[in-house]
């Protein structure tokens, strides 16, 4: 049984950071592209970021470059977002996900596995 579980969410300042954690089990983590998605109250869920199989690739969405950082720890089989600069609308509920590849071809637009999501408030 797959699972994803996010960790590391909560309440933060304007300009604060967080970082979240998702620890998958129950398939063979190198294989797979590993991401986030978002969604604020409101609104359509939104790509966030996905990482490659190595780690090596990353590709983010521009609402977030160069205050997000995607990253992934294959030994531990778990993938990281670094969040920076928080601002009040990154608040949403994030989801881990995870896309079977055998080769980075830029973020998938389908994704096989989601975790039931972490909560982020941002206040102003």
């Amino acid at each position: 049984q797959v699972q994803l579980v996010e960790s590391g969410g909560g309440l933060v300042k304007a300009g604060g950071s967080l970082r979240l954690s998702c620890a998958a089990s129950g398939l063979p983590f190198s294989s797979y592209i590993m991401g986030w998605f978002r969604q604020a109250p409101g609104k359509e869920r939104e790509f966030v970021g996905a990482v490659s199989l190595s780690g090596v690739y990353a590709s983010n969405a521009d609402s977030v470059k160069g205050r997000f950082t995607i990253s992934r720890d294959n030994a531990k089989n778990t993938v990281y977002l670094q969040m920076t600069n928080l601002k009040v609308d990154d608040t949403a509920v994030y989801y881990c996900v995870a896309a079977w590849a055998n080769r980075w071809q830029g973020a998938p637009r389908n994704y096989d596995y989601w975790g039931q999501g972490t909560q982020v408030t941002v206040s102003s």
